[in-house]
């Protein structure tokens, strides 16, 4: 039982999936910081609207410090009918 532990620590432990969870993880909290820094949770949102920046901002991440600025202005699906 011992040898096992030895070769699972020989094979580095967290693996591709550890790694991209870690990248995600760390992609979101600095989509968070950014949301935070352009005073998005001041105040409760109101409507789909700002629910949708702060969601979209968050998803951005990193990319909000290189000129992403995601913005929702509206939240209105037109979703076609069906025929008849």
């Amino acid at each position: 039982m011992a040898e096992y532990g030895y070769r699972s620590r020989l094979r580095g432990g967290t693996g591709i999936g550890g790694i991209v969870a870690i990248i995600v993880v760390v992609w979101l909290i600095i989509g968070a910081i950014a949301a935070g820094q352009r005073h998005y949770y001041d105040s409760a949102p109101t409507n789909c609207a700002s629910t949708g920046t702060i969601a979209v901002t968050i998803l951005a991440g990193p990319l909000n410090y290189v000129g992403a600025n995601p913005k929702v202005n509206d939240c209105n699906v037109n979703v076609p009918q069906p025929s008849q």
